[in-house]
């Protein structure tokens, strides 16, 4: 079994391998190689991309879609450049770069067979440019200097997005739309959306940056920048409960609780013997104690928890079952490849299946998003490189905690975004929005850009560097 499992994760891999077998490879590494050596420019070229990377974390939640669809567009050709004129074996591909392309080929044939293929094809180009920015992504954070960095930017700008969504929770916030059924005790909940315009996508936005800033209080050295970490912690968590989000709140339980067990493994070596065993089920099953405590105590937390259960009885409840059951009859009828990606193919083919009054934009759930948009078969691929993003991550963890090297702290982040995000995602779909895809690709590059941890310490067989999760 082991062993099925190592095959299916690609722990043995070699990207050097494929690479120097690969025709496209030897053809699109380091045709322009020659020019750079004499650029000036590009003797920063990993800083520039790192500028460019904060420059879009900076204002993504600030500005339209437009402009971060034109950062994005700026990035990919960065690194396309880049790639062009880099050395051979210099480009960084991993696992996950494969099975990325693989989700890739599968979202071109979705393109040229879905029945809306000019729909398609603007979701096909979106897709790729957040795919580009992954493999922008995945180089500049190899330097952990440029990691830190970026990392700090983005820390950053959630402060003035929490502390603006705090001050709507004290002096009111209008609420742009029906967000909490009418009838419910909770109907007079105040719900903050600070500069997102929608409380589910900040909550979607926060997840991340609570795992962050969590991270930070681990990993930044000196006690004013752990106060400052721990000011963030408080800030960015306590926004995200201010959002009333339930796919929000899921999402960061299930943040939390990842990154509880990598603490708790990161840390159980420095233990004493006695407590080791005791230390992963006592962690958890107090954190599990004061989250129920939480629910039981706390009656905005009681309310909305509680609608989770009523079924159809929640307005919200009602709107996505019904959603879901026209997107379930569209899959049935396209399941191979679905109809191809992308919000615009969605709105021309939902209308033809959705209930009377029950308009959506999308599939209120990422899993079934993919899989209407690429079938089955690119639900898998999408499966298989969530698998083995997070299984290189606990791979990678398990070679740095021997050193306890604070850049550990950022791995186990990544790790504990992807998991929150997709809790959350399981029943939202605010993934797709560039505020929300453009996290969750820096915690996919994030994991990316520590492969080489595996490679250095490739070696090493010894059982306290082994952890599968």
């Amino acid at each position: 079994m082991n062993s099925v499992w190592q095959q299916l994760t690609l722990s043995h891999w070699l990207a050097s391998s494929w690479q120097q077998g690969s025709y496209l490879s030897r053809l699109w590494v380091g045709s322009l190689r020659a020019w750079r050596s004499s650029s000036w420019l590009l003797a920063w070229a990993e800083p520039l991309g790192a500028l460019l990377c904060c420059l879009i974390f900076s204002l993504a939640p600030f500005v339209s879609t437009s402009l971060i669809g034109v950062l994005l567009f700026a990035g990919g050709a960065y690194w396309v450049l880049l790639t062009l004129s880099d050395e051979r074996g210099e480009s960084g591909f991993t696992p996950i770069h494969l099975l990325l392309l693989l989700y890739w080929a599968i979202a071109i044939v979705a393109t040229a067979f879905s029945p809306v293929k000019a729909a398609a094809f603007s979701g096909w180009v979106k897709l790729t440019l957040y795919l580009l920015l992954f493999a922008l992504m995945a180089r500049v954070l190899r330097s952990q200097r440029l990691r830190s960095i970026c990392i700090t930017v983005f820390l950053l700008v959630t402060q003035i997005v929490s502390v603006y969504g705090i001050r709507q929770w004290f002096f009111g916030a209008e609420a742009l739309a029906t967000w909490t059924d009418p009838t419910s005790p909770t109907a007079g909940m105040t719900r903050v959306y600070s500069y997102l315009g929608n409380p589910n996508l900040l909550a979607g936005y926060l997840v991340t940056a609570v795992a962050f800033s969590i991270a930070a209080v681990f990993a930044w050295r000196g006690w004013l920048p752990k106060l400052l970490a721990g000011t963030m912690v408080v800030t960015n968590a306590a926004c995200l409960f201010m959002t009333g989000s339930r796919g929000g709140w899921i999402g960061f339980v299930v943040a939390g609780y990842t990154l509880l067990v990598l603490l708790v493994y990161w840390w159980s070596p420095r233990l004493p013997s006695k407590w080791q065993r005791w230390a992963m089920p006592g962690v958890l099953g107090g954190s599990l104690a004061l989250l129920l405590l939480a629910v039981l105590l706390i009656e905005p937390v009681r309310l909305r928890v509680a609608t989770m259960f009523v079924g159809r009885e929640d307005s919200s409840n009602n709107f996505r079952i019904n959603v879901w059951e026209a997107v379930l009859e569209m899959i049935r009828d396209r399941p191979l490849l679905g109809i191809g990606p992308g919000n615009n193919a969605f709105n021309k083919i939902y209308p033809l299946y959705m209930r009377p009054k029950y308009t959506a934009l999308s599939a209120y759930s990422v899993l079934l998003e993919i899989t209407v948009e690429t079938g089955f078969i690119g639900l898998v691929a999408f499966l298989w490189l969530l698998v083995v993003a997070v299984s290189q991550g606990c791979r990678q963890l398990a070679a740095l905690r021997n050193t306890l090297n604070p850049h550990g702290y950022w791995l186990m982040a990544a790790v504990a975004s992807l998991m929150g995000m997709m809790g959350h995602g399981f029943f939202d779909t605010v993934w797709y929005r560039p505020q929300i895809n453009t996290l969750w690709w820096l915690a996919v590059a994030m994991i990316a850009s520590f492969y080489s941890v595996l490679q250095q310490s490739s070696s090493s067989k010894a059982p306290s560097a082994t952890f599968n999760p």
